[in-house]
């Protein structure tokens, strides 16, 4: 069977009264109930309504089987019976669903809707019960035994809770918009008072069962009470909604619209107490799925109690519910399981960056250790280097490696504690910390967390993160992290941090002791073209939309744009050269252009622009000048020192934007050469009556540091004896007034920019040698190294004889 829904009291009204009142004759019916014999009757199921004797309402049928039913009945002026189901979802309902006992009817009309539909008006006779049923297709048949309704004992009484009922209804229909005018008018027409009750009960805004109960009430005047008792309650609940938009609706204008809607649901949370508690049982349901400790559970039920305490309406009452929300948002106890399979990490390692032996390496050896341990604090990595190695993707190959969740913090231009230790949550627009905030994000308490720039942290008004780091980064200490929003420790021993910078001048040395520092040197030539195979090219293509057979490029083409377009220790400036090669191949293919993907060096040249010159020969091809050795934030790189003589006192002149230090070498080197200038072969009287200059090119650049020094005082000798520097040899070192050679830092940086720059000798300080010892070989092969301990060999070594 179908579902049957009863049409609204309104449309019952103005159309199942007026068909009443025009075509039907109830003393007819009443003589026809009378005279019926009729032994099986017809079963209607429906939904969502009850019929009462007496009452006249419209069904709606549109199953084939209902229609059928109706039509059947009609032609054969039969009565039906009219049940409800128990369950108003099930839509073929078995005698199980139904209830027994319902409502014998008449059809008196019938009116065939549009879409196939059909509408039957129905008149309500007798209760029945249904004894037993006897067909169930195409639609119910059924044996049924009738019953009578119980009188009430005493009649006065009675009728008084009639008129109570009928004045309670008059009531419900002034208050309820949605209940029609014409409502009003039935009931004060309606004289018996059987009648009456059955009418209320039938329209009445009652629940489906509850009307069910009403039925089999057999006696009326139990029936009549608990209609009375149920209008009430929906009398109460009628004034309250009324009171509620009177008190909403009190001085509303256009500005007031939306402070309306907010206030009209906290009234109704205050009114009716759903708001706090829904909160309350949804942080309960989300602590219950959360793996704490007992500190942390005991810490909980403290603000989840304060919650309960605090008012809707109060501002605290939000900034206590985003606390509670962070705090059952973290992951607290919940962990990754790291894989130890230390052959397939290093296959990822491999395959994600070439090169970086020693950082592969000591994660290696991190994943060994915890595999034969099972237990370990997770290990605090500083990766030192020039930009555009692979420092801050390596991060994200560890985690891969480890099978860890990766989140990067970046804390360039980070000036503010609070973004390391969050605020205290009575601030408004408080938050935690990025640690946890990051920690939240990924979801588990042994995530890989790379700091990206840590040598960026600045210092301003408001605290130094650099210093609310060093609690993060102790694994002494972050066992009980000390968050402001929080309000209690956290432990990030489990995490891994794995922190970047290029330069360590600027990173407090309490922070740096409590670091594993690992320098990542630049890449040397053969490393870049191996890079730029395996990665770069292949990125350039699919960026630029080109498939791999778009543009090739070899060897001798890669190595040619590495030294003859790009100076640098990374792979940036290299990524930057071969995107402008994949567009201009973008843009041949677009013109439907014929050109050679395999790319020559002239070519490269055309699409990048002249190349700068490869040989330094020619600018160190005059006496006084020298290639000095120089480590900046970007990596290695090579300057030169210039220095000239002319007629004057002996004064000393030195620019080039030099820094104290520098300045300080310059002096120093010829304070030495005029206390030694006999054994340097330079007379006192070209000391005496010559003026020297120091310059240092590109003038706009700042210069600074103690490694130039041994260059100052070469270039100086040079120009004093008039003998030129031997072309292709570089040098750097400190010296000291009584002509000792220090050692100075950045040797691999350095020694790199000198391959990078076609240098074939170097003179470093013998101090130095463990350094380049440490470098692979591979890596020094086309240069000679010089070690010294006094600038006597210097000179002897960097002058042409």
């Amino acid at each position: 069977m179908t579902e049957f829904e009863d049409i609204s009291l309104e449309e019952m009204i103005s159309d199942g009264f007026d068909i009443v009142a025009e075509e039907i004759n109830l003393s007819d019916l009443a003589e026809t109930e009378k005279n019926s014999e009729q032994k099986i009757f017809p079963i209607l199921p429906v939904r969502n309504m009850v019929m009462f004797p007496n009452v006249v309402i419209p069904i709606t049928a549109g199953r084939k089987a209902s229609i059928q039913l109706l039509e059947e009945a009609q032609i054969n002026g039969d009565f039906i019976g009219i049940v409800s189901q128990k369950n108003s979802d099930i839509e073929q309902p078995t005698e199980k669903d139904l209830y027994h006992t319902g409502t014998l009817a008449k059809i008196i009309k019938i009116i065939k809707l549009p879409e196939g539909n059909i509408t039957a008006i129905t008149k309500g006779f007798h209760r029945f019960k249904i004894k037993k049923i006897l067909e169930n297709q195409p639609y119910f048949k059924a044996e049924i035994s009738k019953l009578k309704d119980g009188k009430a004992k005493n009649k006065e009484e009675y009728e008084a809770l009639l008129e109570n009922v009928k004045d309670l209804a008059l009531k419900i229909i002034e208050l309820d918009p949605n209940i029609p005018n014409a409502a009003n008018f039935a009931i004060k027409n309606i004289n018996n008072n059987d009648d009456l009750l059955n009418f209320i009960c039938t329209n009445a805004n009652f629940p489906s069962s509850v009307k069910q109960s009403l039925l089999e009430e057999k006696n009326l005047m139990e029936r009549a009470n608990k209609c009375y008792e149920m209008m009430h309650e929906d009398f109460r609940k009628l004034e309250l909604r009324n009171q509620i938009h009177q008190k909403t609706s009190k001085d509303l204008d256009k500005q007031q619209k939306e402070y309306f809607l907010n206030q009209q649901i906290r009234t109704i949370q205050e009114e009716l107490g759903g708001g706090p508690e829904s909160d309350v049982e949804d942080l309960i349901t989300k602590a219950s799925t959360k793996k704490w400790n007992a500190e942390v559970e005991e810490h909980f039920q403290k603000e989840i109690n304060r919650l309960q305490r605090q008012n809707p309406n109060s501002p605290d009452y939000n900034v206590q519910r985003n606390y509670l929300d962070f705090f059952t948002d973290l992951p607290w106890d919940t962990f990754t399981k790291d894989t130890f399979d230390i052959e397939k990490a290093e296959k990822v390692l491999d395959k994600a960056h070439f090169g970086l032996e020693d950082i592969k390496k000591r994660i290696l050896e991190h994943m060994a250790v915890l595999k034969l341990k099972n237990n370990m604090k997770s290990p605090i990595l500083l990766l030192v280097g020039p930009p555009g190695v692979g420092k801050t993707s390596l991060g994200k190959s560890v985690a891969d490696a480890l099978g860890r969740k990766y989140v990067r913090v970046s804390l360039g231009g980070l000036h503010d504690e609070s973004e390391i230790r969050g605020h205290r949550k009575t601030y408004i627009g408080a938050m935690a910390g990025r640690i946890l905030q990051s920690i939240k994000k990924s979801g588990t308490s042994n995530p890989v967390i790379v700091l990206d720039e840590i040598d960026k942290v600045g210092k301003g008004i408001h605290g130094d993160p650099s210093s609310a780091l060093l609690e993060v980064l102790d694994p002494e200490q972050n066992k009980a992290f000390y968050d402001n929003f929080l309000e209690m420790g956290y432990d990030l021993s489990k995490v891994m941090f794995i922190a970047t910078a290029n330069s360590l001048s600027t990173i407090q040395t309490p922070l740096l002791d409590r670091m594993e520092i690992i320098q990542i040197a630049g890449y040397t030539l053969e490393e870049k073209i191996e890079i730029a195979k395996r990665h770069l090219i292949k990125k350039q293509q699919e960026e630029n939309g080109l498939t791999a057979k778009s543009f090739k490029l070899g060897n001798p083409e890669l190595k040619h744009i590495v030294e003859a377009h790009t100076s640098e220790s990374g792979v940036r400036s290299l990524e930057k050269r071969l995107a402008s090669i994949a567009r201009w191949v973008a843009l041949q293919t677009a013109l439907v252009k014929e050109y050679d993907s395999k790319i020559s060096l002239e070519k490269v040249d055309e699409i990048l622009g002249v190349p700068r010159p490869k040989s330094l020969s020619e600018l160190t091809d005059v006496p006084g000048v020298v290639t000095g050795l120089a480590w900046t934030s970007v990596g290695g790189d090579i300057l030169f020192i210039e220095s000239i003589l002319s007629n004057g006192k002996g004064a000393l002149t030195m620019t080039g934007n030099l820094g104290t230090v520098m300045k300080e070498s310059a002096t120093i080197a010829l304070e030495y050469i005029k206390a030694k200038h006999d054994e340097l072969g330079i007379s006192q009287e070209d000391i005496e009556k010559k003026n020297i200059h120091v310059h240092v090119p590109e003038g706009a650049t700042p210069k600074d540091g103690p490694s130039a020094g041994i260059a100052m005082l070469t270039s100086m000798v040079s120009s004093f004896k008039n003998k030129k520097v031997k072309p292709h040899l570089a040098m750097t070192g400190e010296i000291t007034l009584r002509g000792k050679v220090l050692p100075v830092g950045g040797i691999k940086e350095k020694l790199l920019a000198s391959t990078r720059a076609g240098i074939k000798d170097v003179i470093l300080c013998e101090a130095n040698r463990k350094d380049v010892e440490e470098i692979k070989k591979d890596y020094l092969k086309n240069l000679n190294v010089h070690y010294v301990n006094r600038m006597e060999e210097v000179v002897e070594i960097a002058l042409e004889k």
